[in-house]
């Protein structure tokens, strides 16, 4: 049975505040390790789904209801692996704000991936709402470049983007295993593992290593499984399922306020008045696309 629009609002709220951890607990690790650079961030990007894939793996024991999905499930977890590859590096260059930003753009890349290879047209109000939704989250980034944030903010903004673009490939990927027979956790339970896979031999190749850092490290790598990964990926998921991708990822752009917060909190890093305006500039986005997609 179809869940009512305020079950999957719900559901897309949690997933919302668990994501906006995601960065927060990245600087956390780093600063914890006292390390920064493609090794260590390939590290993270593992721990997070190695974590992730082995507390669902009891669940393999039923098998799968379904086959025919199985391909579409293993792109999507090659696809996640990119993109926490390419998102989590970032964060050793960039801003949270500017690199959070940039990474939720994926509503422009699921528009027209969608367009392009699902034939999946958009009404003309949800193309202006995923504009101006854009706008907004490209006066966050800027506002916050302008402020001096991040060691390389044109490396790191270039390395969100294309986080942006592989999370898009996911999330089409992903609901199209989904609507050929397979359950939601038995699909992130196979794109998790696979993305897993994927990563845990890449920080061996650039010098980096699993052991030897200090406990918090494993600490906050653990709460990326758990908060991010578990519970605000797993949502998404779920919600692909009932309404359109680019909607989910419309929702997905509430995630650079919510960790703008957090990292003014923790780290003192204040949002200027670009970033504030960029902020209610994406909220009209994502409400214009949510009454444009509407069926």
């Amino acid at each position: 049975m179809r869940p009512s629009g305020l079950q999957i609002a719900a559901v897309l709220v949690v997933g919302i505040l668990a994501i906006s951890f995601g960065s927060i607990l990245v600087r956390l690790a780093l600063s914890a390790s006292g390390e920064k650079g493609l090794a260590f961030s390939l590290v993270m990007s593992a721990g997070r789904m190695g974590l992730a894939a082995l507390l669902l793996a009891p669940g393999w024991r039923r098998g799968l209801g379904s086959r025919a999905g199985l391909p579409w499930a293993v792109g999507a977890g090659v696809f996640l692996a990119l993109h926490f590859a390419f998102w989590i590096t970032s964060l050793s260059h960039t801003s949270v704000a500017a690199s959070t930003a940039l990474v939720t753009t994926n509503p422009v890349w699921v528009t027209l991936f969608g367009w392009l290879l699902f034939k999946e047209k958009p009404s003309g109000t949800t193309l202006l709402g995923v504009a101006v939704a854009l706008l907004g989250g490209l006066l966050i980034g800027l506002g916050d470049a302008e402020e001096g944030g991040g060691t390389n903010p044109l490396l790191g903004d270039l390395l969100a983007v294309l986080g942006a673009v592989a999370a898009s490939f996911y999330f089409l990927l992903g609901r199209e295993a989904q609507r050929r027979g397979l359950s939601t956790l038995e699909y992130v339970r196979v794109a998790y593992t696979t993305a897993a896979l994927v990563l845990l031999p890449l920080p061996y190749l650039f010098g980096g290593r699993y052991g030897g850092y200090p406990w918090p490290v494993y600490g906050y790598l653990l709460l990326m499984a758990l908060l991010p990964q578990l519970v605000g990926h797993t949502s998404f998921n779920w919600a692909t399922r009932y309404i359109p991708p680019v909607l989910v990822t419309l929702a997905i752009l509430f995630e650079p306020v919510g960790a703008s917060l957090l990292a003014y909190l923790l780290f003192g890093e204040l949002p200027g008045s670009r970033v504030l305006l960029g902020a209610l500039i994406l909220l009209l986005g994502v409400g214009l696309a949510v009454v444009g997609g509407r069926r």
